[in-house]
């Protein structure tokens, strides 16, 4: 693997990672009470899943509507598993990510042979019909009244307080953002460009469109299912809605803001958009119509995105 501190572009992105750390780390220290930490663990949360679309989308150019039926997926596999089933949490974790992994690796090559509008509506299908699924199985799922979900535990220790949710967030969001750095800076990673750039020439060059396209589809489903898992043990109780089209479409809102073919866009999109509704509460009954005149505003005026507006007009790519 070549050096990534060879050139200005990886110096710049490993520089964004240390940086990170460093807010990460400085953090806990400024939070004062619970709801803090509750809103900044939500954030990482997010942020580690649109990671993980975003390389779907902004790197791939493969639209997906339905993503948050496989952060669902993942949750509810964790609540049932180690519930009714008294599996190990960590297990059950692991299973949830695995069946994840093979409906999104069985569904990738028939809907991402679609393109535009299409592959948006197949992948919106698949998203309705597990939260469908997700809805009517009350048996296992508690239905439109939701399930409990144990406590995490991990090799005998129990993942419980604030501070021990944050750094086990955090922890995680430093891995996937490393991990998705080193794949753009990848032979893997370039194709993935070289496909959102042009699939045809892509496929003139050498690369297998269609085995990269169904890789980064179940790379991208699996890290939704994780983050669900864990956001399922975080929170003690979960409802369909985290699978719903409204979660998709905020995830999608999230890359598009924070910017597409951006990791770091995707944290910032992240925290912008988790924070925004937190922030509007004092507009009262207006929160929505200003929450939609920003992102209106954003679109207009750097829609490319935040991360990479700003980054160019600097002189630096996000």
């Amino acid at each position: 693997m070549t050096n990534p501190f060879s050139n200005a572009k990886g110096w710049s992105r490993y520089t964004g990672l240390l940086l990170l750390v460093a807010i990460l780390v400085a953090i806990p220290l400024l939070l004062s009470n619970k709801f803090y930490f509750d809103v900044v663990i939500r954030i990482a949360i997010n942020a580690i899943i649109v990671i993980g679309l975003n390389l779907l989308l902004g790197y791939a150019g493969q639209l997906s509507l339905g993503h948050a039926a496989f952060f669902g997926i993942g949750a509810y596999a964790s609540a049932v598993l180690s519930g009714p089933f008294g599996w190990p949490p960590l297990l059950a974790l692991v299973t949830g990510a695995a069946a994840v992994g093979l409906l999104a690796f069985i569904v990738a090559r028939p809907i991402l042979k679609l393109k535009g509008y299409m592959l948006a509506m197949a992948t919106l299908g698949l998203g309705i019909i597990i939260s469908i699924a997700i809805n009517n199985e009350t048996q296992w799922t508690g239905g439109p009244d939701g399930v409990s979900v144990p406590s995490l535990e991990i090799f005998g220790w129990t993942v419980s307080g604030d501070l021990n949710w944050y750094i086990l967030i955090s922890s995680l969001l430093v891995l996937v953002v490393w991990g998705a750095l080193n794949l753009i800076d990848s032979p893997g990673g370039r194709a993935l460009q070289a496909l959102h750039g042009s699939e045809v020439a892509a496929r003139v060059v050498g690369v297998q469109t269609s085995r990269f396209k169904s890789r980064i589809f179940v790379l991208s489903a699996v890290i939704a299912s994780v983050a669900g898992s864990l956001t399922a043990h975080y929170v003690g109780f979960i409802t369909p809605g985290i699978a719903g089209f409204f979660h998709s479409i905020e995830l999608v809102t999230m890359v598009v803001v924070g910017g597409m073919a951006s990791v770091f866009g995707s944290v910032v999109g992240a925290a912008l958009l988790t924070l925004l509704p937190q922030l509007l509460v004092s507009f009262d009954g207006w929160e929505t119509v200003v929450y939609g005149v920003i992102l209106m505003s954003t679109m207009l005026f750097m829609p490319k995105g935040l991360v990479p507006t700003l980054a160019k007009r600097f002189g630096q790519r996000g």
